[in-house]
């Protein structure tokens, strides 16, 4: 991973503190140990903090184009930019690097804000036009970098990799925001656009943002949505052949580097296909690497070994004991905001371990959301069907009175506990699959919060979140 900072004068051209931009970009020196470097010209500011991994000598940032004029940070890979290079090439513009970096530059020339569509890749950048003096932000479909920003009253708009960044400018607001906070003890994260300052959001995954100065404040827009699938008739077969297909070509796109590779392998079926992919297509035995716990009750290193054995990769264990916690005071410094997920802890063990050996680790990660792995999936579409047989009106009043009544059997199997299911089914179907999500419920939540607190929400309940998904 790279890191990114900058500045931008939405309504004039004043004097970018220099000395301030390069504070706020070493803040990011964990992200970027290969290099760091800075634009700044009239009322804009751009730093860079570089983890090398493609074109090792050329692709120091900030890069530019041709006349200089055009001007990139960038953190992530586009996986497709030997073909974007081949394209634009034939269009006219030359290129002096070897890195996937330098297609951003001459594809915004081409094409614009439209430019994001044709990567293929994890990304998050900031790029200026000098000439159109337009700010553009971009982030990748799924979210996978980050990307922070914040207007302050002064028209300066600064963003960065990581809320600390941010922080180190002193006009940054640092007041909590109420409503992140329910939001983090609903689902044990902060839910973007929102962060846990007020003032301070994220760009969201698909998007883009583009700013021209002197213009009226721009809004995020995004670019990509989860498309609905075109009907298909295939065979099981046909099925299973396409997914291999697909999933071998999302592999090998991803070994594209001038560095060492390795993958995180748990003995999961979502990290233990990566590999498989990976052993299909590498020229060089995988390295791979996993987690043990000393606990036997939850150690899964032995289905991780099976996997490592039967692909002849380079497997190294590592054991954490499942009492450990020193790290929990590094991870809050890491995160910038709560984040409640204790799969941080042996995901950061793993990293490290990882990163004595490769430069880039690919994972399962995404796996259960994207093929429906996670069993709360199957009960919400039964739920579902549920709801469109009986109306709200007569389907509230009856499974919420036998919600009441059924006892709460947290011992007994997933199909006779159904007092959740009861009372998931006299909710809306938005509000139903919040309660099945939800790390903390609204009678507990409820019980935390303050007289005060309450009001500061102003009404906002988490489940919002839920709900403006659903109707996107």
């Amino acid at each position: 991973m790279c890191g990114l900072v900058g500045m931008f004068d939405t309504r004039g051209q004043s004097l970018i503190d220099a000395a301030l931009l390069q504070r706020m970009n070493s803040t990011l020196a964990h992200r970027g140990p290969d290099g760091d470097g800075l634009h700044v010209s009239s009322g804009v500011g751009l730093g860079h903090r570089r983890l090398a991994i493609i074109d090792l000598t050329g692709g120091k940032q900030p890069l530019y184009n041709e006349d200089g004029q055009v001007v990139v940070v960038f953190n992530g890979e586009i996986y497709n930019f030997h073909a974007l290079v081949a394209e634009l090439t034939a269009a006219g513009h030359r290129f002096r690097t070897h890195s996937d970096t330098e297609v951003i530059v001459h594809a915004w020339e081409e094409w614009g804000p439209a430019s994001v569509e044709r990567f293929r890749g994890m990304f998050a950048f900031a790029l200026w036009d000098a000439k159109a003096e337009t700010l553009f932000l971009a982030r990748d479909r799924l979210g996978k970098k980050p990307l922070y920003y914040s207007r302050l009253s002064s028209g300066l708009m600064i963003f960065g990799s990581e809320l600390k960044a941010l922080l180190i400018h002193p006009e940054v607001p640092r007041k909590l925001d109420p409503q992140a906070i329910e939001s983090y003890f609903a689902y044990g994260y902060v839910p973007d656009p929102a962060t846990i300052y007020q003032g301070i959001a994220k760009l969201p995954p698909g998007h883009i943002l583009v700013q021209r100065r002197g213009a009226p404040e721009a809004v995020p827009q995004a670019y990509w949505d989860v498309p609905r699938p075109e009907p298909r008739t295939l065979s099981l077969a046909q099925a299973e052949e396409e997914l291999i297909a697909q999933l071998r070509e999302a592999v090998r796109l991803r070994l594209i580097a001038d560095v060492p590779l390795g993958a995180f392998l748990s003995g999961g079926v979502d990290s233990s296909g990566i590999v498989a992919m990976m052993a299909d297509v590498a020229a060089e035995p995988v390295n791979s690497f996993s987690i043990s716990f000393g606990d036997k009750a939850f150690d899964e290193s032995a289905y991780a070994r099976t996997i490592a054995e039967r692909y002849h990769t380079n497997h190294r264990v590592k054991v954490v004991e499942p009492e450990a916690f020193d790290l929990i005071d590094r991870l809050a410094c890491m995160y910038d905001e709560p984040f409640g997920d204790s799969s941080a802890l042996p995901t950061f063990r793993v990293c490290a371990m990882a990163r004595e050996a490769v430069t880039v680790a690919l994972s399962g990660d995404g796996g259960d959301e994207i093929f429906g792995g996670y069993r709360r999936y199957r009960w919400h579409q039964a739920e579902e069907g549920v709801r469109r047989l009986l109306p709200q009106g007569l389907r509230g009043p009856l499974f919420g009175a036998l919600g009441q009544v059924y006892p709460k059997l947290d011992w007994a199997p997933r199909r006779l506990r159904a007092k959740a299911t009861f009372q998931e089914l006299a909710l809306s179907s938005a509000a139903g699959y919040f309660a099945s999500v939800a790390v903390l419920n609204d009678g507990l939540r409820g019980r935390l919060y303050s007289a005060g607190f309450t009001r500061d929400l102003a009404g906002y309940h988490a489940g919002q979140v839920v709900a403006d998904h659903m109707r996107a």
